[in-house]
């Protein structure tokens, strides 16, 4: 019976465990729009560097189709904020997180090969952070471009794949 109780005990931690490390990864509304800006904007920069230093056109097609979606997005949730009356933070501070959010080009790698390979990672934590958001608010305008925006990281995911892959 002790092992029993040891067993139900370490299971009821575990899952508590895991109801609080799924609460830990929400963010708040305005949080979310503040992280989620900060880092589109970073790979619309990372996009607009990718396109001056390249010569492929496969490059080239997709930074133009990331520059547009990520600009469209971030305008959306611009619109999102301002309806919701939520405190967003200021341009410079966005701008400093981008930066740092900025892919860095390893020694030995082509700039190509290092902005497919981050555009894989960035395009992955970008749908994560999406599918956590659209499953976890409770604000139907977030939830509504989580939904929207999914497809579109999905394609670039699918795109940048393609990109690690060619190089």
């Amino acid at each position: 019976m002790n092992r029993m109780a040891t067993r139900l005990r370490n299971a009821s931690f575990i899952t508590l465990l895991g109801l609080c490390a799924g609460s830990a990864f929400a963010q708040s509304p305005a949080e979310f729009i503040n992280d989620a800006s900060a880092k589109g904007m970073a790979d619309i920069e990372a996009s607009r560097l990718a396109h001056q230093k390249t010569d492929s056109k496969e490059v080239k097609d997709y930074t133009i189709v990331v520059i547009n979606d990520r600009t469209t997005a971030n305008q959306h949730l611009a619109k999102i904020a301002k309806q919701l009356d939520l405190p967003v933070a200021p341009r410079e501070e966005v701008v400093d997180k981008a930066n740092t959010l900025m892919p860095k080009v390893k020694e030995g790698t082509t700039f190509d090969q290092a902005y497919a390979a981050s555009q894989v990672q960035t395009t992955q934590e970008a749908i994560a952070q999406l599918e956590q958001e659209a499953q976890t608010t409770d604000v139907p305008e977030i939830k509504a471009f989580a939904e929207e925006t999914l497809p579109k990281l999905q394609k670039h995911l699918q795109m940048a794949r393609a990109l690690q892959a060619s190089r």
